[in-house]
């Protein structure tokens, strides 16, 4: 299947580990080059660095507002970074010019664009996930894929979900029968879920599915998910 235009979230368990980084951009690049996708839109999530915002808004209780642009700020930030160890990447902050481009593989810094387009709130239950979304929304998609270091939604028997509803999603959620995932946040262990929890408002308000791909190293799951004809050789979930 031939796509114009595609938006994937890059997660900073992605884009921080340079080799898992490499292997995403590389299956990437490929599928560009075989004109499967015509325009590639990476949104760099926050990482690390919005994970140190988290914890000194905590500690120096600032509002969420500016957690919230802080967050964003941050966005930016790792998406400069990710353009300078791959220079061949565009980077793109205008997204008047981001819309006329029909051909382009290129890095989004959103800060500007949501600064401009101020509708998602200003809270922690919002980060790269959901603004992700609200791109792919803008660019007229019906699906926006997040590149993670996971296989998927898994349930308690780690199993991966290939296909689940929000509503389905948020009640094995609710009732403990998803896994769980474990993050190690400045010296720190805490649960963590797949998405974050607009994501699925958003899901439902736009009609966008999202789909959940495993760009770590070693692993060839966005190609194969892309090229394969085989549906057993696909790992990911797609929440609807």
């Amino acid at each position: 299947m031939k796509y114009k235009t595609a938006v994937f979230k890059i997660g900073g368990k992605i884009f921080e580990d340079f080799e898992n980084l490499k292997s995403t951009i590389s299956q990437l690049k490929q599928l560009y080059d075989e004109n499967l996708i015509d325009k590639i839109v990476l949104i760099p999530g926050g990482g690390s660095f919005a994970n140190f915002i988290r914890k000194i808004y905590s500690e120096l209780k600032f509002t969420e507002e500016i957690a919230h642009w802080m967050g964003i700020i941050s966005m930016n930030y790792n998406g400069l970074e990710i353009s300078k160890k791959f220079p061949s990447l565009q980077v793109i902050e205008s997204y008047d010019k981001l819309k006329e481009n029909s051909k382009t593989f290129c890095v989004f810094l959103p800060y500007e664009f949501i600064k401009e387009n101020d509708k998602l709130p200003h809270s922690w239950d919002v980060t790269s996930d959901s603004i992700s979304l609200f791109i792919a929304k803008k660019l007229e998609l019906n699906e926006c894929f997040l590149i993670k270091d996971i296989d998927g939604i898994l349930n308690n028997k780690n199993q991966v979900i290939k296909e689940i509803s929000t509503s389905k999603f948020n009640d094995m959620k609710k009732s403990g029968k998803l896994a769980e995932f474990l993050s190690k946040n400045n010296g720190l262990k805490e649960k963590t879920t797949p998405i974050d929890p607009y994501t699925t408002i958003l899901i439902n308000k736009y009609k966008i599915s999202c789909i959940i791909l495993n760009g770590s190293k070693n692993y060839q799951r966005i190609l194969n998910y892309f090229k394969s004809t085989k549906p057993e050789d696909k790992i990911y979930t797609k929440i609807i």
